[in-house]
């Protein structure tokens, strides 16, 4: 299998993640590896990097592929909650297995072997998740169906404080990292500093205290330049969320309003009024509001919102 073989064409135009760069080497994804799978390889030749460097098709990349004992992985290091990653998944290891098999011929009669996938996203972003969940590509599809013939799953670990701390404590660089981050967060959500003195004063006291002190020495600039982009980037995604948050819930606010109108409250059958509650409750108006617009106490709405 060749490390790097581009059969679309691509974007060189790439910045690292911090994760990636962390991760770049082979000592230190065989730990990431073992401490995900409770294996105990120690030979690093027995891993065969083959993520397609600096290659990026239609605006992705993904952050680590690697091949260990006839199993291709694929981990991607998430700071937002995607549910799109099975679909991304799709694509990067259909790209993969085009690079592993560009000299073999698909019309021959002998099989072509494939290494068995595993996709693992490393979640450590701020809305709160669980410790661990799984999505699949067929949570995507219009119609649902019992086995679907086309199926990828991909496995989420929550990499937060107080989540998959056995992980962390199996993996030294990944608990370090979490380390890092935490700190950034903490200096950079408050008022007393920029996000660039955040970072900076968080490099310099991980290097002092030991944490990832010799990558952060090597490569201050760098990480200094990746984790703004990377912070900034996740305060302008969550700003965007909160904004498309509030527009939704306005506008069933107004939708309900219009259907619950004066004319029609002696109309509305109580399974249609329980509908609406329940649909203003998810908007979340005020039991003051519901009253105003139903007609209804505030004791018999609590009473109707208690049967949904």
């Amino acid at each position: 299998m060749r490390e790097e073989q581009n059969l679309l064409p691509v974007n060189r135009k790439y910045k690292d993640t911090f994760f990636r760069m962390l991760f770049r080497e082979k000592k230190e994804l065989m730990q990431l590896y073992n401490a995900v799978n409770g294996s105990s390889y120690t030979n690093v030749d027995e891993l065969q990097i083959v993520t397609l460097e600096n290659a990026v098709y239609m605006n992705m990349k993904n952050d680590l592929a690697f091949v260990v004992d006839f199993h291709l992985n694929l981990y991607e290091h998430q700071s937002t909650e995607n549910p799109n990653m099975p679909l991304r998944n799709l694509l990067y290891v259909t790209r993969q297995y085009q690079a592993m098999v560009r000299e073999e011929s698909l019309y021959s009669r002998k099989q072509i072997k494939l290494p068995t996938p595993h996709f693992v996203v490393f979640y450590n972003g701020s809305q709160r998740q669980p410790e661990q969940w799984e999505q699949r590509l067929s949570d995507a599809y219009y119609s649902r169906e019992k086995e679907p013939e086309l199926e990828l799953k991909v496995t989420v670990l929550n990499i937060n404080q107080g989540n998959n701390e056995k992980l962390k404590e199996q993996c030294e660089t990944l608990k370090q990292y979490m380390q890092y981050v935490e700190r950034i967060r903490k200096y950079a959500g408050t008022r007393e500093m920029s996000l660039g003195e955040a970072v900076e004063r968080s490099i310099s006291e991980c290097i002092k205290e030991g944490i990832l002190a010799d990558f952060l020495a090597r490569n201050r600039a760098e990480a200094m330049s990746v984790c703004f982009l990377e912070y900034d980037e996740e305060k302008e995604i969550e700003k965007y969320k909160r904004a498309e948050r509030e527009y939704i819930r306005e506008e069933v606010t107004k939708e309900v309003r219009a259907e619950v109108t004066k004319e029609l409250r002696g109309k509305i059958t109580e399974e249609v009024e329980k509908e609406l509650l329940n649909r203003m409750m998810e908007a979340n108006v005020s039991l003051s509001q519901m009253a105003q617009y139903t007609g209804r106490t505030e004791d018999e709405i609590k009473a109707l919102l208690s049967g949904i």
